[in-house]
């Protein structure tokens, strides 16, 4: 597996697996109809934002991320970054290949730390992942997801410094 900053002829094989993702509304804030325009709005960054790929050895995109200044101005050294990784290619480090490149790529950046403002707390796998790559829960929001089958969860606020 390659991770490499991605291109725009990347995103149609992105938003294949993302979309399913929004819809599954079970680990992601975001509309479950978002829109495939507003998707890339909001995922396609700009400098000194940035968006990686994961690419297999078949030459498929099986995962992706984005890293971004989590505020503006005062706030801009704390990093933010969102995950998605293929469902269809579960249990293969990809999210932690995708979360070393992240941290790695934040601090080259100059970022001091990175902050995950929403991470479902019934989302058990990537707690565990982020956890075990030096994040700690700071917090977490009581009933601040609507979980399709288990209702309203936490989200948990993490933090880790760089």
């Amino acid at each position: 597996m390659v991770i490499r900053d991605a291109v725009s002829g990347d995103w149609p094989p992105m938003w294949r697996f993302m979309r399913q993702i929004a819809a599954a509304a079970d680990t992601f804030c975001w509309d479950p109809q978002i829109s495939e325009d507003d998707a890339r709005a909001l995922w396609m960054h700009n400098p000194p934002a940035r968006t990686f790929v994961a690419v297999d050895t078949d030459g498929a995109v099986v995962g992706t991320a984005e890293v971004h200044p989590n505020q503006g101005g005062p706030g801009s050294h704390v990093a933010n970054a969102g995950f998605m990784v293929d469902p269809a290619r579960p249990g293969r480090g990809i999210g932690r290949a995708l979360g070393e490149h992240v941290l790695a790529a934040a601090q080259a950046d100059g970022y001091r730390a990175m902050q995950f403002n929403a991470v479902v707390e019934t989302n058990l796998a990537a707690v565990a992942l982020w956890r075990s790559l030096g994040f700690e829960v700071l917090a977490t929001v009581p009933e601040a997801f609507r979980h399709p089958s288990r209702g309203y969860v936490g989200l948990h606020l993490m933090y880790r410094r760089l």
